[in-house]
This record gives structure tokens, sequence and C-alpha cells, in this order.
């Protein structure tokens, strides 16, 4: 009898240039998205207030661009990371369009990089991965790139290639939602007096409060994107590995981060690009999220003064306060209680909006 369950692919199954197209088309709801705030606790005004959300030019409150990305990603985990290691990186992620309760989201990628490792035992493989609305339109797009065990250590494999990416997705390749209107922020609102101009190239903002990370939320967190990576469910094998137990999706600690960060960045909007990530250390339930932000840079976004471009780095911590902002040690590497380091562009409204 032939098997008919699918075990995920090993290294050797991928070939450069392929098209691979995931199942299933997955059909986004309000309901998802108040799921979405309940596990985050996200209280950033566009997605949490329609009226303010119609203020900005939508015809409706749209989904966190978080909730769009880790739907997109998790329809991915079947076809390239059911067998991985470890998820390395994130480069040239761009958001757009906005995405609103409703729409079906299909999901492709392409093969664009391999490379077999030192000891044979596995290989780097790079994606570049769209999402797509009802009319074919796409709403996001990234790389990443995913260490994926082999089947056979000594099966052979194609010459090594590894894509060149940006190290940043530039500012005038950043695509701003079709606001109709021009942006009319009241800090009485958004609780934030701090807009474009009061942030510094270089700063530091400590987000405060802290987060626990518990077993239960964890997991409905990542089965509402429908990620099924073993590592985050399969408890019987993972106790029996070197940390002992599951570890937590890397998405999850990204979107407790971006909400943890609105103590400090209450006005930020739209985000529109992430430049990179890298999941430094794993989490695990029953640990507690801190967050950290720089500012990297600053850019005005293309006919608008309403507006700019924020470039930030989001660093999140596990069971430490962000008060002296931990990143490396002496040497370099990032310090045990750093869980994630996410360089992203967020649109962020001038003084002038200010009513």
């Amino acid at each position: 009898m032939a098997a008919k369950a699918r075990t995920g692919r090993f290294f050797e199954d991928f070939r450069l240039g392929e098209e691979i197209v995931h199942a299933t088309p997955r059909t986004l709801r309000e309901a998802d998205a108040t799921l979405y705030l309940a596990l985050t606790g996200s209280r950033f005004p566009l997605y949490c207030s329609e009226p303010f959300a119609r203020r900005l030019g939508h015809p409706t409150t749209p989904l966190e661009e978080l909730l769009v990305f880790h739907t997109v990603f998790g329809k991915t985990v079947p076809d390239v990371s059911l067998n991985a290691i470890a998820n390395l990186g994130y480069a040239e992620g761009r958001f757009l369009r906005p995405v609103y309760p409703g729409t079906t989201l299909r999901v492709r990628s392409q093969v664009i990089g391999l490379r077999e490792t030192s000891n044979r035992r596995a290989g780097i493989v790079w994606v570049r991965t769209i999402g797509l609305a009802d009319d074919g339109a796409p709403v996001l797009e990234y790389v990443r790139w995913v260490l994926v065990r082999k089947r056979d250590p000594e099966a052979t494999v194609p010459p090594p290639e590894v894509p060149r990416l940006e190290a940043v997705v530039p500012p005038e390749r950043l695509v701003a939602p079709p606001w109709t209107a021009p942006i009319r922020i009241d800090p009485a609102e958004t609780g934030s007096p701090w807009f474009f101009e009061d942030y510094e190239v270089g700063e530091r903002i400590d987000h405060v409060a802290g987060m626990g990370v518990w077993e239960s939320e964890h997991r409905l967190a990542t089965r509402l994107y429908q990620n099924t990576a073993r590592v985050h469910f399969e408890d019987h094998v993972e106790r029996q590995g070197r940390l002992g137990a599951c570890i937590v999706y890397g998405g999850v600690v990204i979107s407790l981060a971006r909400a943890l960060s609105f103590n400090g960045l209450g006005n930020a909007l739209t985000i529109l690009a992430i430049n990179g990530g890298t999941h430094a250390n794993p989490c695990l339930a029953g640990d507690t999220v801190y967050a950290w932000s720089e500012v990297l840079d600053k850019a005005p976004l293309a006919g608008r003064e309403d507006v700019g471009a924020l470039r930030l780095r989001l660093v999140a911590l596990k069971n430490r306060a962000a008060c002296d902002f931990p990143l490396r040690d002496d040497d370099g590497r990032y310090r045990p209680e750093v869980l994630l380091d996410f360089d992203y562009w967020v649109a962020m409204p001038t003084r002038r909006a200010r009513t």
C-alpha cells in the first residue's frame, strides 16, 4: 500500500528555481483579528478602532500586518520547513497592500538558493514567498532561509547557490497604503504625543512591560497560523531534545514584542517592510518577553508630508527587563537572554498630522 501521509521535504528534495504552490487557501475573518488581539494584547488603534481606520481612508479595520505575515508563513511550513532544524532569517519583506477581513490568502514560493552544510547532514534552503489575495494581486513578499535536515547524508546535491539579498529595503521601494485622505492623529486617542520628528537616529526606547508566554497561548497562536512545525507541538519528542521542551514559534515572539512596543511607539501605523530578522535564542513556555527598540534610520515617504518612515530595530528579551538594552557580548555574539533581533520599517505620522 502506498503511503499517503506527507512527511515533509528534506534538503535533497529541493531544486533551484522550482515553484511551490502551498495548500490550503485561508480566509481571514474578523474573528481571526479578534483572536490575534487577545493573544498579543496589541493596542495600536488602526487595528482596534474602525472609525480611526476610516479616517485614514480604509474601508474598514485592516488586519494587522504580522497576522498576515504569520498566516502566509504558516502555509509554507509543510513544504519548506517541516523537517527544519532552525529558521535562520528573513530579508526583502514588503507589505504591498492592506488586507481586510474576508480576504482569502493563497501562497506560493520559489527556491532561490541552496547550500549543503560542511558535515553533509543538512542544508540551507532560501525561498522567496508571495502571499496573494482573492484577485491574484500580491499583498506580501519576503525571503527566508532555513536549515533543513537531509534524509541521507550521502545524497548528492547540486552545487551551492547563495542569493544576493538587500540588507535593507530601500525607502523608495516602500509601498504605503492607498490613504485617500491626509492623516489626522489625535494624541489623546493614541495615547502618544510623539511624532516622526520626535524620534532621533540612534535613540533607544525601553518598552518597560513584560508579557509571559504560556503553553496554551503560544500553541493556540501557532495553530491560528496553521504552522505545523513539529518542534512546537510534539512534546514526547522534544522532551528528549537538548531543550527538554517544545519551543515557541518565533512569530509569537515577534508579535508580542511588536505589541509591547506600543509603549513608546503608540502613533506607529502600518508596518511597511521587514529588512531582516534573527531568532537569536529559543523561547520556551514560562518565559517572560520584554522588548526595546532602536531608531536606525528615517526617510520620507514619496508624495506624503503627513507621514514618514522609521526604520526600527526591535529586540525581544527573555526573563530580563530591557532597561540597559542588552544585545551582544564582547565577542559579538548575542547575549543568551536575547530572543529576537528584528529590523523593519514602519509608517509614523509627522507633526503635520497632529490634530
